[in-house]
């Protein structure tokens, strides 16, 4: 049973099943029934708000939509099941999509997640992207939340502090007898590999315009993985930056080392989530909050 409007659950099941098919699959219709729901709601509001595509995928209206109908899909479990809980099974619960940071994934986010839905139920749908963009998936209305190091808040959506992820420049120690025997300085930089997440990820680019106050371009390696990362700054591919959360370990097997301990990068970050008096939005926030508490450094800003 959907309290949510026909149209406006069939826009969503299309979304989330990417097809016209899959949600009518989920809602236990027809393929044509879905069309003309779609149909009459764009018509409704007079705007497009589904590319035709495999996967379907929203237009800009459609995701201003989307930034509207997720809190209400929120908020309509939330009254399913305190008045009908016998037709609420876990198995059968919407998961709640939430963007992450892969860094904040593979520390502290898992231990948050695993805590809420043993508490609660909850399932997740969880985004990866760099803190610099994990935003456009709540301002696509892909989530109801967002970890992200964006300080101002969307319209329609609240900011909660987290705390700051210390990194530090790591390498092996081979590694950096090799290549920064007197330190890091723009002339060592340029010629160490360096070891970077993907090419949205400019946190070791900062880096390096903050210790060298020039224009630098060190050779590359593109490693789309939190966890290798460490593990191959350890075998000598390059050095990089990393948490203090996930280097641990490896730093005090003397499988890396810090290049430079006085240079440290902070990175600030918040939780953003849609502004509802949802139970499950203050359940989630506040369980963030307290995970992050004791694995973040304290935010002083």
């Amino acid at each position: 049973m959907d309290l949510l409007h026909p149209q406006l659950a069939a826009f969503a099941a299309i979304i989330e099943e990417g097809s016209f098919e899959g949600a009518a699959r989920r809602l236990a219709v027809t393929p044509s029934a879905i069309s003309q729901r779609i149909k009459a709601l764009e018509d409704r509001l007079g705007q497009v708000l589904v590319v035709r595509q495999v996967p379907c995928k929203p237009t800009s209206a459609g995701e201003r939509l989307l930034l509207r109908l997720r809190p209400m899909q929120a908020l309509e479990a939330e009254a399913m099941a305190d008045f009908l809980p016998e037709e609420v099974r876990p198995s059968q619960s919407r998961p709640i999509g939430i963007a992450v940071n892969d860094d904040s994934l593979h520390t502290w986010v898992v231990t948050a997640l695993a805590a809420l839905h043993e508490q609660h139920g909850y399932f997740f749908d969880v985004r990866v992207d760099d803190q610099d963009h994990t935003l456009d998936h709540l301002r696509e209305g892909a989530v109801l939340g967002a970890i992200t190091s964006e300080r101002k808040p969307l319209q329609g959506c609240n900011v909660f502090p987290l705390g700051r992820m210390r990194y530090h420049a790591i390498a092996s120690p081979g590694f950096v007898r090799r290549h920064f025997p007197h330190g890091m300085d723009a002339s060592s930089l340029a010629g160490a590999p360096m070891i970077v997440f993907n090419r949205k990820d400019e946190l070791q680019a900062r880096y390096v315009r903050r210790v060298t106050r020039a224009k630098v371009t060190p050779p590359i390696h593109y490693l789309p993985t939190s966890t290798g990362f460490v593990e191959a700054a350890g075998k000598g591919l390059g050095w990089c930056l990393a948490p203090d959360l996930l280097a641990r370990p490896a730093l005090d097997a003397g499988e890396v080392e810090i290049i430079d301990a006085g240079r440290m990068l902070y990175v600030p970050l918040y939780w953003q989530c849609a502004s509802v008096r949802s139970s499950t939005l203050r359940q989630i926030t506040q369980t963030l909050r307290h995970v992050a508490e004791s694995a973040l450094s304290p935010d002083v800003g």
